[in-house]
């Protein structure tokens, strides 16, 4: 075999590994014709975009693995339209085109040949002479094959930059057919407008093209990038100095001009000035001063509760419960009713569960029911069971109408009484649409665990309202749930106070778990080790506990990249409780009835935002779309939708924030090493509800609770709430 450069043509019949981060890939091609062999020929190398089906021209030399035989090492690729019947039916039935699944693929080109693609292009009213292809279907299959044609346009320009299949997708549904000619003609659009693009994949699009390196567009979009960065960072807002110290760092070009288009972008209003020399994006400017608006325009009207006597009512719910409150649950009832803006905060185990229930019994007693939200649905089911009042997720209890949600300060919601729980998980966009939307006449009562991790998003809203001092805070400190949830609410508080005790809870191996025990560590050397014990409990927690190892465990891991990170272990578990492999290819990932996804981003036209996790139910035969259950609720999810999903067998403790499951298993190695810190294990830990194990590394856990380490995140939100309750103190 020689390492001469070798070209094939032929239909990729299988893709065996794809790697999203670098589209490395592993697939098996049939040659097109017999001069290239008979034989199917496995290609490896960067193929973006590649999808089984298509037919592709690869050239490549000859390489051979000790385990896997005979490789081509591909140099170029190129996707081609199928010329061959065999090439134009598999292409067809792999599910790309909506409307046809291999059954009808067979059926079309059995009609019409090789000549299929032109009809289908040109003449789609010649697919109605098929059985079981009306008007409606021919019309969707036209409107599918247009759009692959757009999408396979800008997946032929853009591969060579190494955005995937996804990415693309996203990138036609914002711009559409003409979405190649956009992205020519403006390449840093792509950062403002496509989520997951950034700026450095969009520069080297541009600079290819020619867009000179000073020019005024590149700098803005430089400066822009580095906010969002800034912001993906969690903090709201930046110095001046340190916005254009980076973006001339980024950019390679003087800092003098960078500052000129800063003050263009701020005259512009793309950037605010929110103090001399403190600077935030025109969104985040808006959203402090809204929630700074909002929370003390309600805090200085009269509320419109019916009267109530707050010790006795207080005393009435403590006999309603059947025990005594402590001191602290009876301060935070109180002041609940008696303060406009109030907030309660504290760990697991320390009774909110117990003053949200007083609260609801006082408030449905006087025919004044409550209005509970929580950012997430599983936080939001958690609260109607212990309340047995309704609740719903934040972004439900606003609405959503033609592009925004229905609840805003010109639509308020019908409520005297609002308690929104998990409130550590508000970011600054969210509480502004939310605290804009309570009357200024209810009363707000806000709880969160200010130890947790803070907001995905840019802001720190739940402690800045704490830090103001404007609004009354209940502490909660003492632990009562230590008989039902002893260890993983003992080692919370363990871990808050920088104490490692994980190891008093060690067994060998998951054949010596005593399923009583509430906590259990297991100590695994490697990382394929810790992911194989992964593995190893799930597949056991029906004999342990009874319960469903995909719906009733959850797996929660630090980071998304490594060995033991969330891409590897989601092979895994799929490989190990859900193996089947007969669902819609979408990039390197196949979609199947039982699998565990999640949604990335929020998606308002289908109701599902970003954190939600439901469960495959169904899958059309024609493989153009998918049912899922989201805690109950299903949905009907289209090919192009699972752009912004991913298994979610594992998931990242940044994602599981707000939810609980009945059963966690955390992987936890000195690979993790960057973000190994306190309050992420602790988020992950206090995740668990019946069960938490932790698998791993005893020294990587003690240098997670010693490492106290906080991003800062810097705000405006205190200021502007002290600026305004001095204005309203003044007035």
């Amino acid at each position: 075999m020689d390492g001469g450069l070798t070209m094939v043509e032929g239909v990729v019949e299988r893709i065996v590994f794809f790697n999203d981060e670098n589209c490395y890939c592993v697939a098996v091609l049939k040659p097109s014709s017999e001069k290239y062999g008979k034989e199917p020929i496995t290609l490896t190398g960067v193929m973006p975009s590649i999808q089984c089906g298509e037919t592709v021209r690869v050239s490549g030399r000859w390489s051979r693995h000790s385990s896997y035989g005979a490789q081509l090492k591909v140099e170029n690729f190129e996707s081609r339209l199928p010329s061959t019947i065999y090439g134009i039916e598999k292409y067809l039935g792999s599910g790309l085109i909506e409307g046809i699944g291999p059954g009808f693929a067979k059926r079309i080109v059995e009609k019409f040949g090789e000549d299929t693609l032109d009809v289908i292009s040109g003449d789609s009213a010649k697919l109605r002479q098929i059985r079981g292809i009306g008007a409606e279907r021919a019309k969707k299959i036209k409107k599918s094959w247009e759009e692959q044609k757009a999408l396979r346009e800008i997946l032929i320009f853009l591969r060579t930059y190494g955005i995937g299949m996804s990415m693309c997708v996203r990138i036609m549904r914002k711009f559409g057919e003409d979405a190649a000619e956009i992205v020519r003609r403006e390449p840093y659009k792509l950062v403002k407008e496509i989520d997951g693009i950034g700026f450095l994949t969009a520069d080297k699009i541009a600079l290819n093209l020619g867009i000179p390196s000073e020019s005024p567009e590149r700098i803005d979009a430089g400066i822009l990038h580095v906010l969002s960065e800034i912001e993906d960072e969690g903090s709201t807002c930046v110095s001046g100095a340190e916005l254009v110290n980076r973006a001339s760092e980024l950019l390679k070009v003087d800092a003098g001009k960078c500052w000129e288009r800063v003050e263009s972008l701020a005259g512009e209003g793309s950037l605010k000035f929110s103090d001399k020399n403190i600077l935030q994006s025109q969104q985040q400017d808006y959203s402090e001063r809204r929630i700074a608006s909002s929370l003390l325009e309600i805090q200085s009207h009269q509320g419109e509760l019916p009267p109530i006597i707050v010790d006795k009512a207080v005393e009435w719910a403590r006999q309603r419960a059947g025990f005594k409150f402590a001191e602290s649950q009876s301060e935070a009832i109180s002041a609940a009713l008696r303060f406009k803006v109030s907030v309660i905060t504290g760990g697991p185990g320390t009774g909110k569960t117990t003053i949200l229930r007083a609260l609801c019994d006082i408030l449905k007693a006087k025919k004044c029911p409550p209005l509970l939200a929580a950012p997430t649905g599983r936080a939001a089911q958690r609260m109607t069971e212990s309340t047995g009042v309704e609740a719903k997720t934040i972004h439900r209890m606003l609405g959503f109408e033609d592009g925004r949600f229905k609840y805003w300060e010109r639509k308020k919601l019908d409520s005297k009484f609002v308690i929104i729980d998990e409130a550590s998980m508000l970011d600054s966009k969210l509480a502004s649409a939310v605290f804009s939307a309570v009357p200024e006449t209810a009363h707000l009562l806000l709880v969160g665990d200010t130890d947790q991790l803070p907001s995905v998003g840019a802001g720190n809203v739940l402690k800045d309202i704490i830090d103001c001092g404007l609004f009354p805070v209940t502490r909660l400190n003492k632990i009562f749930r230590q008989g039902e949830r002893s260890a993983i609410v003992g080692v919370a508080h363990e871990i808050l106070a920088g104490r490692d005790s994980i190891a008093l809870y060690e067994k060998s191996s998951v054949r010596a778990v005593n399923p009583s025990d509430d906590l259990t560590f297991i100590r695994t050397q490697t990382p394929e080790e810790c992911v194989d014990t992964c593995v190893e409990i799930l597949k056991n927690i029906p004999k342990l506990y009874g319960l469903d190892p995909v719906s009733d465990a959850q797996v929660l891991a630090p980071m998304h990249k490594g060995a033991a990170g969330t891409a590897a272990l989601n092979a895994a578990l799929k490989a190990a409780l859900n193996p089947n492999s007969d669902g819609i290819s979408f990039g390197s990932v196949s979609y199947c009835v039982g699998d565990k996804i999640m949604q990335t981003r929020n998606n308002y036209d289908i109701g599902l935002f970003n954190g939600d996790m439901g469960r495959i139910i169904s899958i059309a035969r024609d493989k153009s779309s998918l049912v899922a259950d989201f805690d109950g609720r299903k949905v009907v999810l289209q090919r192009a939708d699972l752009a912004d999903f991913q298994q979610s067998y594992a998931v990242t403790i940044h994602k599981s924030q707000g939810s609980e499951f009945p059963v966690v298993v955390m992987p936890i190695l000195r690979g993790h090493f960057i973000m190994l810190w306190r309050n992420l294990i602790y988020t992950g830990l206090t995740r668990g509800r019946k069960k938490v194990f932790v698998v791993g590394d005893a020294d990587a856990w003690a240098r997670a609770v010693s490492n106290r380490r906080a991003l800062m995140r810097k705000t405006c939100l205190v200021r502007r709430l002290l600026e305004k309750g001095d204005k309203n103190i003044q007035s």
